[in-house]
């Protein structure tokens, strides 16, 4: 996410709950022609731009879109989040476990007990040793990167002088480490019932489960960084085909419907087609021209209007607020100085952009922090930024962008060199939309006299700002609560021990007293102390400039007449891609 204590248990049930709230924040959430019967057969069909998705391999998977395709389809977990419509999709089920995780020792200890009859796609019967092993496959972090990685601090394996886990994953690994990890995380006698022992209590634990981290992998077809082309399926699809034009998903003849509680695979087959031009795809489900397939990136700006104000595609056609704050990144190890980062916030033309992509309408509000409002417990306006603060300005405050500059040119000058004469650049996905936005950012920076260029990453994109050394000074990224709590996103934003912090912020002074702080909340079982924890924290990150914020997102979905049973997923910020089924 795409992303505590035994009180977090009840604590969860809590912030589950107020997904509620994000029900009514979703405008056209709907199953479509919810009467109809649905059919099984016929080919699902994805549309999709880029060229292949970010990973297949579920130790990989990190991206809300690709999470809740891959686990509709092909991927089971231990437990599942319960793909219905409204806020009881939020609610975790068992999957390939018969429960939905048992804590003790004051939720320092987790078991799960799996289900009989689940198999891998060759036939082999899934065991806890292959949960155990896909589970071990996190920590070869030169292997299986850009995945979650609350494993590699929750699990309670002895850290080596440095700080790091004894254990490196199997495919390196030395007996001293390789044995911590099989206490840490163990099997029992008959091979049914895995245990995770834990060095602080994680009470909403079992929402990790959720994720492919934590799923079986069977070590004799594990082929490291080369499996994320062809996993081994548990689900009830297998890939047939992966190449640079389509990804093809057959039928799993091992998977049974009976020892799979939650999926209902309605299509013979899935096919999602890569590399299509945005505007070609938009054309298809204006004119209907491919009844079974549905747009995995959403229409154009520029399309919308067609979409969502003509009744023609009122049974086809979905615009929700999605559960993702939008930023770009600084990475503050290559931008250190405070008052230029702060400078490119307030130079920037917020408004311009979210206009461009649509407005309030298609595009969402105006980001007051990384912390979104569908996490509702653990949100408040930071004041910071955004709407609320005082020198927020939609189209950009240049009198206070040029004060902090004029003080950088003094307090940091090889920074404001780089920003007003060598240029910043930032890490961008490949999209058609660039080609209009690029020039909106020139422009809006240059009024200030900052200079910006743009590295537009085309495929892997963000396998490639992940790795710190091929990471540019800023990155367009956006995250979603791995769950509703901000656990799952302060700490893994913005910590060191976090998965996802492309901010590089560990040498910044202002960290240290930062992560202190995360580390106390991290413990905080009163979940009222916790919440109020989070927005100070949140606060504290705006303050520090270690993101730019740009907005709360809103997200739209098409697909065509020949479609039944879309809705929205409330904890996946997309369509239950599983529950789609072919009409003919």
């Amino acid at each position: 996410m795409s992303s505590i204590s035994a009180l977090r248990r009840a604590v969860v049930v809590t912030a589950a709950s107020s997904l509620v709230i994000s029900a009514a924040l979703v405008a056209g959430s709907q199953v479509a022609n919810a009467a109809e019967t649905p059919r099984t057969g016929g080919t699902l069909v994805f549309l999709e731009h880029e060229p292949r998705l970010d990973h297949l391999d579920p130790s990989r998977i990190y991206t809300g879109r690709d999470l809740a395709f891959m686990n509709s389809f092909h991927t089971r977990t231990l437990v599942a989040y319960n793909p219905v419509p409204g806020a009881a999709g939020a609610n975790i089920v068992p999957d390939l476990a018969t429960n939905t995780g048992v804590p003790s020792n004051s939720a320092k200890t987790w078991k799960f007990t799996l289900r009989p009859g689940t198999k891998f796609e060759d036939g082999t019967p899934i065991t806890c040793e292959h949960v155990q092993y896909g589970t071990s496959r996190v920590f070869a972090t030169d292997v299986i990167t850009d995945g979650p990685a609350y494993l590699l601090s929750w699990l309670d394996i002895p850290k080596d002088a440095d700080g790091n886990s004894i254990f490196t994953g199997p495919y390196k690994n030395t007996p001293e480490g390789l044995a911590a990890f099989k206490k840490a995380v163990s099997c029992s006698k008959d091979n049914r019932t895995i245990t995770f022992n834990l060095n602080k209590s994680v009470a909403d634990f079992n929402y990790l489960g959720t994720y492919g981290t934590i799923s079986p992998v069977q070590a004799k077809l594990d082929t490291g960084d080369a499996y994320d082309l062809n996993p081994q399926a548990t689900g009830p699809y297998k890939i047939s085909r992966n190449n640079k034009t389509e990804l093809v998903l057959v039928r799993n003849k091992f998977w049974s419907k009976a020892s799979d509680p939650v999926r209902t695979p309605y299509p013979d087959k899935v096919v999602i087609k890569f590399g299509l031009d945005e505007e070609v795809q938009d054309q298809i489900f204006l004119e209907d021209s491919q009844p079974n397939a549905m747009n995995f990136n959403g229409p154009l700006p520029t399309n919308k209007d067609k979409f969502f104000t003509d009744n023609t595609y009122k049974n086809r056609r979905m615009n929700n607020s999605d559960p993702y704050a939008i930023y770009i990144a600084f990475n503050v190890a290559k931008m250190p100085c405070l008052e230029v980062r702060a400078a490119m916030y307030h130079a920037r033309n917020a408004k311009a952009l979210l206009d461009y992509a649509g407005g309030p309408t298609y595009a969402g509000s105006y980001a007051t922090g990384v912390i979104s409002p569908l996490v509702a417990l653990d949100y408040a306006p930071t004041k910071v930024v955004g709407p609320g603060s005082p020198d927020f300005l939609p189209e950009g405050n240049i009198p206070k962008a040029k004060a902090l500059l004029e003080t950088a040119k003094t307090k940091c000058p090889a920074d404001y060199k780089k920003a007003t004469e060598d240029g910043i650049l930032i890490d961008v996905r490949q999209s058609s939309t660039l080609n209009d936005t690029i020039p909106i950012q020139e422009a809006a920076y240059a009024r200030v006299g900052i200079k910006v260029k743009f590295n537009i990453i085309s495929s892997g994109y963000y396998s490639t700002v992940m790795n710190p050394a091929k990471q540019s000074d800023m990155s367009a990224s956006g995250w979603g609560a791995d769950w509703a709590n901000a656990s799952t996103v302060i700490p893994e934003l913005f910590a060191s021990f976090g998965g996802f912090n492309l901010s590089q912020n560990t040498n910044d002074p202002a960290y240290k007293a930062f992560e202190d702080k995360v580390n106390i909340a991290m413990k905080t079982t009163d979940r009222k102390k916790q919440a109020a924890m989070w927005k100070a924290l949140d606060k504290e990150a705006m303050k520090n400039f270690w993101v730019l914020p740009t907005t709360f997102g809103k997200a739209q979905e098409i697909w065509g007449s020949g479609l039944g049973g879309v809705f929205f997923w409330v904890p996946q910020g997309n369509p239950a891609y599983g529950k789609i089924w072919v009409k003919k």
